[in-house]
C-alpha cells in the first residue's frame, strides 16, 4: 500500500450527523466478495434518485466539492458492522474523514482499509464546516508524524489520537502482513534466543 505521512487536500463536507454504514453503503450492494466497484455506489441512496439520475443537492455530486478528505458530522459509521463500508469510502478515494466521533467497528474497519479516521473536538469540526462553507476551496493538512490536522483557512491545528501499531503501518505502507514480515528478522532472533522453532 501506498505510505501516508502527509496529506494537504482540499476537502468534501458532509454536514450530517448520525451517518450510518447502511447509509455509507445499502445492505442490497453487499453481496459483492471484492472491493472493485463500491466507491461507485458511495452513498447511493443520497447520491442518486430512483431513476438512477443524480441528485444535484447532494454534495457528492456538487462540483464546487472535491478532495480526498470527507469531512463528516458527529457520529460517523455506526450500525452494523459492515466492513464493506470502509470499501465504499476507499473506492471513492477518500484517504482521510475527519469527525468528532467514530463507531469503533467503523473506525478499524477503515484503518484496516488505509482510511485514515482523523477524531477532532466539536468546535475544531464545526469550524472546518464554516471554513470550507466560505471556501470550497479551502484546505486542511493531516501529518500523521505529528499526529495533527490543521484548517489551511483559520490557521488553526489539533492533534489527534492513532494506534501506535496503525500508525507505523499507515507511515510504512503496511498492511497486517506486510508489518509481520518487517518484523521477521526480530522473530527469528527472538526465537532462537529462546530455543523456539515455529
Amino acid at each position: 500500500m501506498e505510505k501516508f505521512v502527509t496529506l494537504t487536500s482540499t476537502v468534501v463536507p458532509l454536514e450530517v450527523e448520525n451517518v450510518d454504514t447502511d447509509q455509507i453503503i445499502p445492505a442490497r450492494f453487499l453481496k459483492a466478495t471484492s472491493k472493485e466497484g463500491f466507491g461507485d455506489n458511495l452513498f447511493r441512496d443520497w447520491r442518486y434518485d430512483k431513476n438512477g439520475e443524480p441528485v444535484a443537492e447532494f454534495i457528492l455530486n456538487n462540483p464546487l466539492y472535491k478532495g480526498q478528505v470527507l469531512v463528516a458530522g458527529k457520529n460517523f459509521g455506526s450500525g452494523s458492522s459492515r466492513e464493506h463500508a470502509a470499501w465504499a469510502i476507499a473506492g471513492y478515494g477518500f484517504k482521510v474523514v475527519v469527525s468528532s466521533f467514530f463507531a469503533d467497528i467503523f473506525k478499524n474497519n477503515s484503518m484496516n482499509n488505509f482510511v485514515l479516521p482523523v477524531v477532532v473536538s466539536e468546535q475544531f469540526l464545526a469550524e472546518l464546516f464554516e471554513s470550507v462553507r466560505n471556501d470550497p476551496e479551502m484546505t486542511v493538512t493531516v501529518d500523521l508524524e505529528k499526529q495533527q490536522i490543521t484548517n489551511n483557512y483559520t490557521r488553526k491545528s489539533e492533534t489527534f489520537a492513532i494506534n501506535t501499531y496503525k500508525k507505523e503501518c499507515f507511515l510504512n505502507g503496511f498492511d497486517d502482513i506486510d508489518y509481520l514480515l518487517n518484523k521477521k528478522e526480530q522473530i527469528e532472533q527472538f526465537e532462537q534466543c529462546n530455543g523456539l522453532k515455529l
